[in-house]
């Protein structure tokens, strides 16, 4: 897919998925049955979709990741990898580190992947959509979420009634956006007001990109599951992974 790139965020410590992140990368936890590692699935899916220039914002356990996927040969894609600067938290700060170093540079937009998620999004339409509409930012996002928690409507100090996890018919933001060349300028000047503390894309860039008036919403009805958490990957359902998987070789 000509003028677009890849940045996927797998650098993080897995905080949410202890223990099992003290032995692995999170995003080389194994998922479905064939045991494969969650950025596997996220490197053929883009690979399917065209998108070949893959690079990976790396920092906790990088070197699991290094010697699984090399330069990506055996993928048919091409990997950088780029090492989180010391210091810096957050996953602007490993943007705009990709971006300093020029990983992004020759390319028109760069699609942004949180390293956590399992989806079978049709990434071409997301660029397609992006890319029509000219937009500065654009973020994908899905209705039908499950709040992990009971939720009790209240009059007074009385419970009137008590739903647990309901599904929500609100827009939720799947871990998956385009950003355009441009956003990289904006970033930089974001992070002025984060020096020495964590900078985020979704909690910092993205609020301040919205006031201007400059991001799109991607509404999409693909299966997507966020494995951000040991209940989360506890609960995932192997043939979901393996359907996915089944798709992604074909």
């Amino acid at each position: 897919m000509d003028g677009v790139c890849a940045a996927i965020l797998c650098g993080g410590i897995g905080s949410r998925l202890r223990p099992l992140t003290y032995y692995f990368q999170k995003a080389m936890i194994p998922v479905g049955s064939k045991q494969k590692p969650l950025l596997e699935y996220i490197i053929l899916l883009l690979k399917k979709s065209g998108v070949e220039n893959v690079n990976l914002l790396c920092g906790y356990k990088y070197q699991q990741i290094v010697n699984y996927f090399g330069n990506g040969d055996r993928f048919n894609v091409k990997i950088n990898y780029v090492l989180d600067r010391k210091g810096f938290r957050g996953t602007g700060w490993a943007m705009l580190n990709a971006y300093e170093q020029g990983y992004f540079s020759k390319f028109e937009n760069t699609l942004v992947y949180y390293g956590d998620i399992l989806t079978d999004i049709n990434i071409r339409d997301f660029v397609n959509y992006h890319e029509n509409l000219k937009s500065t930012a654009t973020i994908a996002v899905s209705r039908g979420y499950r709040i992990p928690v009971g939720v009790a409507y209240i009059e007074g100090s009385r419970i009137i009634k008590f739903e647990e996890k309901p599904l929500i018919n609100v827009p939720v933001c799947i871990g998956i956006l385009m950003i355009r060349r441009e956003v990289f300028n904006i970033m930089a000047e974001v992070s002025k007001k984060y020096v020495n503390e964590e900078y985020d894309l979704m909690g910092h860039l993205i609020p301040e990109l919205t006031a201007r008036g400059v991001v799109y919403a991607y509404e999409t009805n693909a299966s997507w599951y966020d494995i951000g958490s040991t209940e989360k990957y506890e609960k995932l359902d192997n043939s979901f992974a393996d359907k996915l998987l089944e798709f992604l070789e074909s």
